[in-house]
């Protein structure tokens, strides 16, 4: 193992978020961002470190302003141009790395002197936009100031080069991922389509190193980028984006890196995340090794914040119960606001290394106190208002007008626990568990009689959930809705047209009438048997416009608009020139990925990014009693001799509305089954349709039920066992139900 001297460390200062251009129309707050990047660039020089790497939003629009480029490029060029050598040495191909007319780094072009190097991606704020795709970092790299890699020029499939930097003996592969949206990014990676480089020779002697500018924690289920996605061959991640500054390294691990966090220098927003002190960051590298030195920003405007409860405060508890308590409560909180100056202004003068006779100017503090005024019972808080609260305190704080915010005590905890106690009973739960065929309707029934429905009738609800489960009917719950709101808005207009003047509360007065209504339409349904007495109608396709372009306006029938009620008038019409229904082999959906000829494909939002291939035969459930049902209409139509009087009854009709209706892919689907195609040229009209039926995961299971051959020489490979299988919206051919994706794993990544 080589022996590593001083002459080996490679220091790099490390920053991000400095969002320059932020508030700068503001008349106290408007030089707040470039000081504090002028306070980075100079601990770069007075450190003397050997490079500066910033994780994205260097600035904070797209297109900043005049003033805000100047002060960048000013505190660039004075801090990072000089005269002593840069002892970086370049190992890579610059061409693969920077793009543009100067493809190399700034520090070796021969006319210009660059000391100290600055490294950085794009963020979210700064991304390239507009004609030819530029950036303001494009600008700062062709004055020679910026050193700007990480593009990502195809989101859908991204390759991630290092730039493979040497002092000495210590080899540094700093590898950079610009912003891209979360979801379609989180999409990438789950696909595998991110392809990753890694230094050819000596792979064990590198320290890789890596900034990225994405959301750090899951807001939903796909809007961030998991730790897990990135390769373990990593030592140290730079993570942008997060303003809250968590400067300390976290190790991960599970793939052994270490996450570093250093946050905004510049407060964007009055939330507690941005009131943690802010930082930035040394590393020390040497070998594979590093060590951080953490440095507390200076000229960061004071923030500070405070959370109050009216309710539990000895200084304010007492006066729900006064009448007339907006002074009193007002004169409170404005002693809470000054004890928060008073603070802000301490700790501010605490960091500076003048004593506070020196201190020529003092910034004004930013301040929130956020109120909770939920009154206990009984009580009343009369709070001012807030911008006038906030006007008191003009020439004391930086926010004059947001300086307190009120709200009351959340509601959700609450009626989370309410909806756990509604739950149906656990004998009804354990009487139907292990039961395949369960009625959805009894379920929805039984949850439902615990709440409050005002406008919706019970009884029908559990009729459409269920024709929308068991039926595969997608129109089921959409016409339930739309056809209940129409009939209570047309009997709210009918009495309020035969109404007298009455006197009292209109709200009390609507709330009565539609629960009158609802429970007319309830009484309705239980007259007409368990079902509704108006279900939601049978739809077929309405003829096809000849100028619909289902590539870009989605799947014909697939919408309510799309479609037209069947009466039952053309039944017999309809029924003759039906197909016979497909032999009962549907497989049913289980858990987290759907059952189709054997495969599983697995749901997008499922928490595995990757999914596994099992190949098990299908489970009769209540879904293969829908083609024997779906026959018995067809014949009864198609000969009226025999008992017409049956199709004629409630239960016949009722049972032959959530029959799923033939969308236009499944007549396209008959037709080209029924018909040789001996040309392919009738194949590219079935091609848009046969795009956009990955959409609906209903559709595209009938296509492969319709399709049988077809679903088992594909799934039948003894090899495709072992490989993920994706439906992904935009790689379904026209000749594929579906078609299998191979996931690139950590593993493979590393092999390349």
């Amino acid at each position: 193992m080589p022996t590593f001297t001083a002459a080996d460390t490679i220091r790099i200062l490390i920053a991000t978020d400095s969002h320059v251009g932020y508030a700068e129309n503001d008349a106290v707050r408007k030089d707040d961002s470039w000081r504090s990047f002028d306070e980075v660039m100079r601990l770069a020089k007075d450190r003397d470190v050997d490079m500066v790497l910033l994780a994205g939003d260097l600035f904070h629009y797209s297109q900043p302003s005049r003033k805000a480029m100047y002060q960048v490029m000013r505190s660039l060029r004075m801090n990072c141009l000089g005269e002593k050598p840069c002892e970086l040495e370049l190992l890579s191909d610059a061409n693969d790395i920077f793009d543009g007319s100067f493809n190399h780094v700034n520090y070796e072009d021969p006319d210009i002197n660059v000391a100290i190097p600055v490294f950085s991606i794009h963020g979210n704020h700064d991304d390239p936009a507009g004609d030819g795709n530029y950036c303001a970092l494009d600008l700062l790299q062709a004055s020679g100031l910026v050193n700007y890699f990480g593009r990502t020029p195809e989101a859908d499939r991204i390759q991630i080069k290092p730039v493979l930097l040497q002092k000495g003996q210590t080899k540094l592969a700093l590898y950079g991922m610009s912003n891209v949206r979360d979801e379609r990014l989180y999409r990438t990676f789950r696909d595998g389509h991110v392809k990753w480089f890694k230094p050819g020779v000596q792979q064990k002697d590198w320290f890789n190193l890596m900034a990225v500018h994405q959301n750090h924690h899951a807001h939903t289920e796909t809007s961030y980028l998991p730790e897990n996605f990135l390769p373990d061959f990593l030592d140290l991640v730079v993570w942008g984006h997060e303003h809250e500054c968590l400067i300390d390294p976290t190790y991960n691990p599970e793939k052994s890196f270490h996450v570093m966090q250093p946050g905004s220098s510049v407060a964007t927003s009055l939330v507690p995340g941005e009131a943690v002190p802010k930082h930035v960051a040394i590393a020390s590298i040497t070998g594979r090794e590093f060590k951080i030195e953490k440095i507390r920003l200076k000229s960061v405007r004071p923030f500070i914040t405070k959370e109050v409860v009216l309710a539990t405060d000895k200084r304010t508890k007492h006066l729900a119960k006064v009448k007339d308590n907006r002074t009193k409560l007002t004169k409170e909180l404005m002693t809470i606001v000054d004890e928060l100056i008073d603070q802000a202004r301490a700790e501010w003068i605490s960091l500076q290394d003048e004593p506070e006779e020196e201190l020529d100017d003092i910034p004004l503090p930013l301040v929130r106190l956020k109120v909770e005024f939920t009154p206990p019972e009984g009580g009343k808080f009369d709070c001012e208002n807030p911008q006038r609260f906030s006007s008191r305190f003009i020439n004391r704080v930086a926010n004059i007008k947001d300086v307190i915010q009120y709200h009351r005590k959340k509601a959700g905890a609450t009626r989370k626990s309410a909806t756990e106690i509604d739950l149906p009973e656990e004998g009804t739960l354990a009487q139907v568990a292990g039961f395949d065929d369960v009625k959805v309707e009894l379920l929805v029934k039984e949850f439902l009689e615990k709440q409050s429905l005002q406008v919706l009738p019970t009884t029908p609800f559990g009729d459409a959930v269920g024709q929308f489960v068991d039926k595969d009917d997608r129109h089921a719950m959409e016409i339930f809705v739309q056809k209940s709101l129409k009939a209570q808005v047309e009997e709210l207009i009918k009495q309020a047209n035969g109404a007298d003047n009455e006197v009292g509360d209109e709200d009390d007065y609507l709330n009565a009438a539609m629960e009158k209504f609802r429970a007319q339409q309830e009484a309705l349904a239980a007259r007409s048997g368990s079902k509704s007495k108006n279900p939601a109608k049978k739809l077929k396709p309405k003829p096809r416009p000849a100028d619909f372009d289902s590539d870009l306006d989605g799947e014909w029938g697939e919408k309510v608009e799309h479609c037209e009620t069947d009466n039952g008038e053309n039944n017999d019409d309809d029924s003759d020139d039906a197909p016979p229904a497909p032999p009962p082999k549907r497989g049913n959906s289980n858990g987290n990925g759907k059952n189709t000829g054997g495969f599983i494909i697995s749901d997008d939002d499922s928490d595995d990014p990757f999914a596994e291939v099992v190949d098990e035969e299908p489970k009769p459930t209540t879904t293969t009693k829908k083609p024997p049902a779906k026959r018995a209409p067809a014949k009864k139509t198609a000969a009226p001799k025999k008992t017409p009087a049956k199709p004629a009854t409630t239960s016949r009709s009722r049972r032959k509305v959530p029959e799923p209706e033939p969308s236009d892919d499944e007549d396209e689907d008959v037709e080209m089954e029924e018909a040789p195609a001996p040309t392919p040229a009738a194949k590219p009209k079935s091609q848009p349709k046969r795009a956009a039926a990955a959409r609906g995961r209903q559709t595209q299971t009938q296509l492969t039920f319709s399709q049988p051959s077809q679903v088992t020489a594909r799934g039948g490979g003894g090899g495709r066992k072992k490989q993920v299988v994706e439906l992904s919206e935009d790689e379904i051919s026209e000749d594929d139900a579906f078609q299998p994706m191979s996931a690139v794993s950590s593993g493979r990544a590393r092999r390349r």
